[in-house]
Formats: C-alpha cells, sequence, structure tokens
C-alpha cells in the first residue's frame, strides 16, 4: 500500500518498447508509437491520482533523431497531433498543469516548436502539477549546454549549485523507470539522477499498468536512503 506520509514528489520515465510491442504482435512499427502515446496519457492521470507532483517523461533523444526519416516523419506527426491535443485538453487547465520541453527545440520541425513553445507559455503560471517532457534531449548536451552558459556568464570557477541552476532541468527525480527490459540510463539526466531510485521494467512501455507505478512507489517507499552517509 502506498504510505501517504512518505509522498513520492518526482519520478522521471524512460519510454522504451513500443517498437518490439508492435513487431512481437504483428503491428507495424507506428502503432507501437501510437500505443505509447495513449499510455503516457494514462501515465499522466495515474500520477495526478496519486498525488506525484512532477513528472520527467523521456520521449525523444537527440540519439533517436537519427532513426529512418519515415519514422521520424511519423514521430514528429505523431507529436504533432499530441501536443495540439494538450493545447486544448481543458483537464490541464482543470488540474493546473505545468508542461515544460526539456531539450534542444531547434532540432525538431518549426511548426512543432511554437506548439511546444505555446504551451510552455500556455501552462507556466500553474504550479499543482509539473510535466516535463524530455524531447530531443540528450544528457550530455544538456550538461554541454550548461557549461557553455556559465562560461558565457564570466564565471572563473562554478559550485555544484551553479551547474544545476544551469542546467535545462535543476529537480531530481526521487526514482526513474525505465520499461523494455533493458538496464540502461540511456543519457537520461546524468546530472540529476545521481541519487536517483531505478526501478527496470521488463513490461513494453505501452503494456505498463497503473499497477506498476503502485509497485514501484511502494518499492521506493521501503528504500533507505542514505546518500552516501
Amino acid at each position: 500500500m502506498v504510505d501517504d506520509k512518505n509522498p513520492v514528489n518526482h519520478i522521471g520515465v524512460i519510454i522504451d518498447g513500443n517498437r518490439r510491442y508492435a513487431k512481437v504482435r504483428g503491428m507495424l512499427s507506428h502503432k507501437g508509437h501510437e500505443k505509447g502515446a495513449d499510455k503516457v496519457e494514462d501515465f499522466l492521470k495515474w500520477c495526478e491520482e496519486l498525488k506525484i507532483n512532477e513528472l520527467t517523461i523521456y520521449a525523444l533523444s537527440t540519439e533517436n533523431l537519427n532513426r529512418d526519416k519515415k519514422e521520424l516523419d511519423f514521430l514528429f506527426d505523431l507529436f504533432r497531433k499530441w501536443f495540439k491535443k494538450l493545447n486544448n485538453d481543458k483537464e490541464i487547465e482543470k488540474n493546473q498543469v505545468k508542461i515544460r520541453f526539456i531539450g534542444d527545440l531547434s532540432l525538431v520541425p518549426e511548426d512543432i516548436k511554437e506548439i511546444c513553445l505555446n504551451l510552455e507559455e500556455k501552462t507556466k503560471k500553474y504550479n499543482k502539477y509539473m510535466f516535463n517532457f524530455c524531447f530531443a534531449y540528450g544528457g550530455r548536451q544538456e550538461l554541454t549546454a550548461a557549461v557553455n552558459k556559465l562560461i558565457k556568464s564570466g564565471k572563473k570557477q562554478v559550485t555544484e549549485s551553479d551547474i544545476t541552476n544551469a542546467l535545462w532541468l535543476s529537480s531530481e527525480p526521487q526514482f526513474i523507470i525505465r520499461t523494455g527490459g533493458k538496464t540502461r540510463s540511456s543519457n537520461f539526466l546524468p546530472w540529476q539522477s545521481v541519487y536517483s531510485e531505478w526501478f527496470f521494467l521488463d513490461k513494453m512501455w505501452p503494456e505498463i499498468e497503473k499497477s506498476d507505478l503502485v509497485e514501484c512507489i511502494e518499492k521506493f517507499q521501503k528504500t533507505q536512503r542514505n546518500f552516501g552517509k
């Protein structure tokens, strides 16, 4: 049972397994991505129901941008439709969900970039829930951008706090879920995840259920976190 006295405030998720989900079912790969998009909507609702204030989802990495053009075109079209849907979703306003895009939006089509920026502007005053969408994101790229930002500011010496504040995302997830049966971090939040607990699930992303999230929360709440002490 989830312990309400030991709240989970921020979790990260690496979405993995959409294409394999489709393959084992004899479906075209784009059908797996469509199922995956539907599951993101479900997951957002579960987080709200479980009072998880902040969710950071790794949806498109900088490495993913090297995929076959046909697949990328489909992915961008899917994102385009999904972001437009979010723009008109009354639940976002009702639940006061702040949406942020974490990544280099210059790497995506201009019209999608505009939709993303509009969503950020539209929801910037909300603070009950935060949804960070890692889109065209790479952890090393984020660190490189932070270092260059600090150099440009004229700093001769930096602290950990300086680096944290210069990142695209300064908050740190308490735990991270990766679906799809792989056990690697894949360039996801290398700075922010230094003390995150990790849960690697064999289920493909479209297969994940609310009960899987609850189980991860329960395991996390039973974990003694010493932070090296």
